[in-house]
């Protein structure tokens, strides 16, 4: 088993430089930053619309110092596919392709793509930072808002459904690795985007990633907002490895102690004000739930 890793022992290099941008306190710039230190310098990068696209700008003044293809919003994984396809027939089958989009360009407008390519095979990560609705474009749901959340197209009383559970259905295709992380820990995501270029096939990982102008809070509170989320069981850690799922980190030590009710989550935001008491109640037992099939599993 590999050791994990700390402050310490973080790559010191840096893959994007100073500066971009992204809006103030974006969760996105952490994911970046520390994903592009464990793909490693000989990576190629294929992304679709998205604030991605915002945060590394558009050469010859992009923040990225790594090579990026920039592809249409539905053709993600397909376009992985062709530069993996290049790379074969130049002979540089070791360098790493990373596929990188927001939740639209996965969950709903990306997804066709990316099941293709889960069902044929091909070796390419695929990194979804999950900011919960379409925030380059004006804050609109997505299928991984979370029910209840108020969008620029969703009801007064924000979203009626849940959200869509994305690594459930890369499961359904027999990937071999799948993970979520969070951009409020960093070097589980570290770690985690590490260990997914060691395996074979699509490796997929799920990133919650906090968005101050989209959930309505302080940029200041990013990293803090992004751990109540897991403190409170809403987004679980883990991992899934030949079907295999195992809880890791914060969501691993929250089975033995208490966490924190999910009130401290949603007052933090403004996108959650028009939940009524019931609402959270009713959310409060789906996660109770949950958490008590972890515990007996």
């Amino acid at each position: 088993m590999n050791p994990k890793t700390d402050i310490l022992s973080l790559p010191e290099e840096e893959l994007v430089h100073p500066g971009s941008r992204a809006c103030s306190g974006c969760g996105l710039s952490i994911v970046y930053r520390i994903a592009l230190k464990a793909l490693g310098k000989d990576s190629i990068l294929v992304v679709p619309p998205s604030c991605l696209t915002v945060l590394q700008g558009l050469y010859p003044i992009a923040s990225t110092k790594l090579p990026s293809l920039n592809v249409t919003f539905a053709s993600t994984a397909a376009a992985a596919t062709g530069v993996l396809a290049a790379l074969k027939v130049l002979k540089r089958e070791h360098t790493t392709v990373a596929a990188w989009a927001g939740d639209g360009g996965t969950a709903d407008i990306g997804i066709q793509a990316l099941s293709g390519a889960c069902e044929r095979g091909e070796d390419f990560i695929f990194i979804c930072y999950d900011n919960e609705a379409y925030m380059n474009t004006g804050v609109q749901r997505s299928g991984t808002t979370p029910q209840g959340a108020l969008t620029t197209t969703t009801p007064f009383s924000g979203k009626l459904q849940v959200s869509k559970d994305v690594p459930a259905i890369m499961a359904a295709h027999g990937v071999e690795y799948i993970a979520t992380a969070s951009a409020s820990y960093p070097l589980d995501l570290f770690d985690k985007v590490s260990k997914a270029k060691g395996f074979q096939g699509v490796k997929y990982l799920h990133v919650h990633t906090p968005c101050p102008s989209g959930w309505g809070f302080e940029p200041q509170d990013t990293v803090k907002i992004g751990r109540l989320a897991v403190e409170t069981g809403l987004y679980d850690l883990y991992e899934i490895e030949h079907a295999k799922r195992k809880l890791t980190g914060p969501s691993k030590r929250l089975l033995k102690k208490e966490r924190l009710p999910i009130t401290e989550y949603f007052k933090t935001q403004s996108r959650f004000k028009g939940l009524s008491k019931s609402q959270m109640a009713k959310i409060q037992k789906q996660v109770d739930e949950k958490w008590e099939a972890y515990a007996n599993s």
